[in-house]
């Protein structure tokens, strides 16, 4: 069966079809944009449950209704999510425990045993390969990649992959810390060391980060000596522009200008104001608004550049359904806008 016959079968007004991301009914052969699935949280540092993110995602997902304002149809770019992968939850949940050790180690001041770095290190080092190589077959079958965590080490190998097929790409993260710490508790795949490990990659040429409330010397510093590489707005000067009176479509044009052509999404979901993800592992007072965002987004695609992969990190479900709901929803908002921007689908003038 083909794309357009799918379509002509699919009533977005309907229940979606379950198990679905939306609801929509693409496989992956189908898909314009396929999502892959890491539920891996083995270097986080404060609160677990990151490694549920995509599947509690994918659940809730299917309760978030298809039209925008701002689209055509936006059902018709096909989205699907690829099968959790019970091996990778295994595989990190192993590692968890040996990492949550070392990490009880160093906060009593203990030395930490280099043979269970190298474990937790090798075992990270793996997941990225892995992730690398799943990105690399779907790219190579003209897909576009997405990636739902799990904690920010995940999108590595995505960025690993991206980097071999588009030289020149910019980083676009959202997220309340920076994240440019050299291995983190001795880790070298951290969560706190995923944009450091980014600009290790030439074909980054720079990191707008957005959102940034929380952060060290070591990082500041980083910034400051990346003559230009990295561009941070931070949220107290984004909070201080807006009460002076800049429209936030002043500042997400700056923003945008700061990026080249192509983009790649960094979504961490504790950027957003807390209030919309209060069981993320770090959350931080401040942050941004889900419709703050969304117009960040559709200034890309205004722009005319081109978001050529993205990631949604750090959603933990807690006990109740919230987390996900807005995990979702941002997704929804990578998809669509990543769709737009490929002119996959149409804006409605």
């Amino acid at each position: 069966m083909t794309k357009e016959e799918i379509l002509q079968g699919f009533d977005p007004n309907s229940a979606g079809a379950p198990g679905k991301l939306f609801g929509l009914p693409y496989e992956a052969e189908h898909s314009d944009i396929v999502i892959l699935p890491v539920p891996w949280e083995v270097t986080v540092s404060y609160q677990t449950g990151t490694a549920h993110g995509p599947e509690a995602i994918l659940q809730a997902s299917q309760q978030v209704d298809l039209s925008r304002t701002e689209f055509t149809e936006p059902w018709k770019a096909g989205v699907c999510m690829l099968p959790v992968s019970s091996g990778v939850a295994a595989h990190g949940e192993e590692n968890r425990e040996l990492a949550a050790s070392c990490i009880k180690q160093l906060q009593n001041g203990e030395k930490v045993s280099p043979l269970d770095l190298e474990i937790i290190n090798a075992a990270c080092e793996s997941l990225a390969q892995r992730v690398h190589d799943v990105a690399c077959e779907w790219l190579q079958k003209g897909k576009i990649v997405g990636l739902a965590g799990g904690d920010h080490s995940t999108p590595f190998g995505l960025m690993q992959a991206l980097a071999s097929r588009c030289p020149g790409f910019g980083i676009l993260q959202i997220d309340a810390h920076c994240d440019l710490r050299k291995a983190y508790e001795g880790f070298s795949y951290s969560h706190a060391s995923i944009m450091y490990n980014a600009l290790r990659l030439e074909e980054v040429e720079r990191l707008v980060q957005v959102g940034i409330r929380d952060y060290c010397d070591e990082e500041l510093q980083r910034i400051e000596q990346s003559n230009g590489r990295i561009k941070t707005y931070f949220d107290k000067t984004l909070k201080k522009e807006l009460w002076n009176g800049t429209p936030w479509k002043n500042t997400c044009e700056k923003i945008v200008d700061d990026l080249p052509p192509l983009i790649y999404i960094s979504f961490d979901i504790d950027g957003l104001d807390p209030k919309l993800c209060p069981h993320t592992g770090t959350p931080v007072p401040g942050g941004l608004e889900f419709d703050q965002i969304s117009l960040l987004f559709e200034t890309i695609v205004s722009a005319n550049k081109k978001i050529i992969g993205f990631d949604l990190v750090e959603v933990a479900p807690g006990n109740d359904e919230w987390d996900a709901n807005v995990g979702a929803r941002v997704l929804r908002e990578l998809c669509n806008w990543t769709a737009a921007s490929h002119k996959l689908i149409s804006l409605r003038r």
